[in-house]
């Protein structure tokens, strides 16, 4: 210990300044610190001469129950004041010299090992501990004290506790005083473990306690923890385990399952089909009655009727079934069903759950017409292919879309494949169109029976086949209108032209067909004229009044020549050209020649003018075209040869074997001319001869002729035969009328 007036010295030393001979301060004031050396003049002191503590018997070993305070007034954290702990005696020694340990540093007196395992057989009297305390750490010298403990030996109170019952929802003042724990020695605390933390307490002496009410769904049983420890939280003993129970009160209604997607049940199922099971839960206990559930049907939107009920409930099991009583399908239905708890016994919680069934459709119905003949319908033999014929109806009376689709198909009436049937997947109505052309004399009329079944297959009672629809269909005769060679037709002509010039000839299409009858509509200058069977078209009168490049257009009709009504027309545009400077050549045909068809390699030779001697005037060179008729330009090819000749050839492979009149234009400076060539296009044998039908000999007879001499032949031989006949009858008869006398002998021979 420094003493005060030491300490007075250190504050009143002087300050020292180290200067220079010119004054400068090489070191400054500075304080002086003076250490005064400790010396061990202290003796250590225990906080009390006599300590007296309480040991309950079954205290664990190591555990101290007691903590010795000692003070030593040296510096502190020297060994002057390293103060160490140890036991002198112990009195009385039994059972063991040893009973009790001393921690040398901390002074914490505990059992020792061998006098834990000896404590039950100890004195119940005190047993007298001297202890001394020293300085100077482990070190042999040093200052001591010493001190007297009296430990009183005391029955352990620490004993198990019996399960407590709590009733849930109890309603008491909390919090709520359960069970008393109680540690007989000195110095303990009492710490509670428990889960959920905060439910339950205990207090400085040991009596636990509950803070709230328990809720016995949420938890059943609760198992807490009481620990008797010391001041540094060391347990002295074992912790006592408290198990709480808690009592079932039927506080809990029955729960409902959620509801589910809607149930379904095909429609025709069998009485006693499973619809669901209904399992309700209750949270009270198990087992017991406040958790037995029965169930009983409320109502199913569906009144009891004479067959029974449509559902039927187990009130134990909760199993739904189907009742006797049929359903149909489409139909939707709230079942109701009542869950009661306690058995079904009066007091009972009870909830209402609810099932949503619906009754699904089965594919049971066969799709069927609306009608099933058709009125006839007429189509004219004309028709084009894809023309609706008719719309047939159809309808299913099932729900389900999948089970109304339906498949459509001709069944007889229609060997050829004449007619088809479109119709939309999923559609109801199927369309009767025409696929092939009609003929009249093929076939005048058809009886066509369409055939409709379900896609899907048809189940259930009796599905029959397929329903069928007649449809009636007749074909009308028709005659087509005539058709030209051409859809309009142009010529050019030299306003000079004199009257009765062959322009051009209007042909039909189909030389086969009917004869025609031509005529022509607006001329109305009348400078045409038509031919009214060959179709060839004629200046009716010289053009006078026409200029160059004038254009007249005409409209050129047609008409069968036995049926008037069916007639067509073309127009026909002339276009004027200028007249040539010398008067224009007569227009003549030229002289007809042949052509093979299928096309060969030959060809008719066109000549200028000046080759014709009936052409005047003029010499080459000669430009050829071919008219400006379309049909011309398409069938035909003319090839210049040299200034005064042409080669005209057919440009397709085949052409129509009959007399063609092919316009070809010839021109020379300021001149033009139009020659008609005259072309019979014949079928040829091999050496590229034309094979012409032969015709009537003059003098043969013809088909009618021979019939008839044919017939005369044979009645003047029947006349004459005749003749005969009755010659030789009317001579046997005269003579079976002569006597037998006059009848002249047969010479004898």
């Amino acid at each position: 210990m420094v003493p005060a007036w030491l300490w007075l010295l250190c504050l009143s030393v002087p300050q020292v300044t180290l200067e220079t001979e010119d004054g400068r301060v090489l070191w400054g004031p500075q304080p002086v610190l003076v250490h005064v050396k400790d010396e061990n003049d202290q003796v250590p002191r225990f906080s009390q001469a006599v300590y007296r503590v309480r040991l309950s018997r079954g205290t664990r070993p190591g555990i101290p129950f007691l903590f010795l305070v000692a003070s030593d007034g040296d510096e502190p954290g020297t060994a002057n004041s390293d103060l160490r702990f140890h036991i002198l005696n112990q009195a009385p020694a039994k059972p063991s010299s040893d009973m009790f340990q001393l921690e040398p540093r901390l002074g914490a007196l505990a059992l020792s090992p061998k006098g834990s395992t000896s404590l039950d057989q100890a004195l119940e009297g005190p047993y007298k501990l001297l202890v001394q305390v020293k300085d100077m750490g482990d070190q042999a010298s040093g200052h001591q004290a010493t001190a007297t403990i009296d430990v009183s030996i005391v029955e352990n109170t620490w004993v198990p506790l019996d399960p407590v019952h709590l009733a849930e929802n109890l309603k008491v003042l909390y919090p709520h005083h359960i069970a008393q724990v109680h540690w007989s020695g000195r110095e303990v605390h009492y710490h509670l473990e428990s889960q959920p933390h905060g439910l339950f307490d205990v207090d400085a002496e040991g009596k636990l306690y509950v803070t709230r009410e328990l809720d016995r769904e949420a938890q059943a049983e609760y198992l807490l923890q009481v620990r008797a420890q010391n001041t540094r939280g060391e347990d002295y003993t074992e912790p006592l385990e408290l198990h709480v129970v808690v009592m079932d009160e039927n506080d809990n209604v029955p729960i409902c399952p959620p509801r589910g997607p809607t149930i379904s049940i095909a429609e025709l199922s069998p009485p006693g089909t499973k619809v669901t099971r209904l399992l309700a839960e209750d949270m009270d206990a198990p087992g017991s009655p406040n958790s037995h559930i029965v169930y009983r049907l409320l109502s199913s939107e569906l009144e009891e009727g004479t067959e029974g009920r449509a559902f039927e409930l187990d009130p134990t099991s909760g199993n739904v079934t189907l009742g006797a009583a049929p359903l149909q399908a489409g139909q939707n239905i709230l079942l109701q069903v009542l869950a009661i708890d306690l058995g079904g016994a009066e007091g009972g919680l009870s909830s209402t759950c609810e099932v949503s069934v619906t009754i699904t459709d089965i594919n049971d119905h066969a799709p069927e017409f609306t009608t099933s003949q058709i009125e006839p319908v007429c189509l004219p033999e004309d028709t084009e292919s894809g023309t609706l014929v008719a719309t047939l109806m159809a309808t299913d009376a099932d729900l389900e879309p999948a089970f109304r689709l339906m498949d459509f198909a001709i069944e007889a009436g229609d060997e050829e494949g004449t007619f088809g049937l479109v119709w939309e997947p999923g559609s109801n109505h199927v369309q009767l169109q025409l696929l092939k052309n009609l003929s009249y004399e093929a076939a005048p009329s058809y009886q066509l029976v369409v055939v409709v079944r379900s896609v899907a297959e048809v189940v259930g009672p009796g599905p029959g086949p397929g329903a069928t629809a007649t449809v009636t269909v007749l074909v009308e005769r028709v005659v087509p209108p005539p058709k030209l060679d051409q859809e309009s037709y142009e010529a050019s002509i030299p306003v000079s032209t004199p009257a009765g010039s062959l322009l051009l000839i209007i042909q039909p299409s189909d030389p086969m067909s009917n004869p025609l009858r031509f005529s022509l509509v607006n001329d109305s200058e009348g400078l045409l004229c038509i031919e009214e069977v060959s179709g060839e078209v004629h200046t009716a009168r010289p053009l006078r009044g026409t200029r160059p490049g004038d254009v007249y257009t005409v409209l050129v009709e047609a008409q069968y020549a036995d049926e008037p009504a069916l007639r067509t027309s073309a127009t026909l545009v002339i276009h004027f050209l200028k007249a040539p400077s010398a008067p224009a050549p007569t227009l003549a045909p030229v002289p007809s020649r042949h052509l093979c068809t299928p096309r060969q390699d030959h060809g008719v030779i066109v000549s200028g003018p000046s080759e014709d001697p009936d052409l005047a005037g003029g010499h080459g060179p000669y430009s050829f075209a071919l008219g400006p008729n379309p049909t011309v330009q398409r069938d035909w090819r003319l090839q210049p040869l040299n200034g005064s000749h042409a080669y005209l050839t057919l440009a397709l492979h085949w052409v129509e074997p009959r007399e063609h009149v092919v316009p070809v234009v010839v021109s020379h400076s300021a001149r033009m001319w139009q020659l008609l060539v005259r072309v019979i296009v014949c079928r040829c044998n091999l050496e590229g001869q034309c094979m012409r039908k032969v015709g009537r000999m003059k003098g043969m007879p013809t088909k009618l002729s021979a019939v008839g001499i044919l017939v005369g032949t044979l009645v003047a031989i029947g006349i004459f035969l005749i003749l005969i006949f009755t010659h030789l009858t009317l001579a046997r008869k005269k003579d079976l009328d002569q006597p037998v006398d006059s009848v002249p002998l047969k010479a004898a021979v």
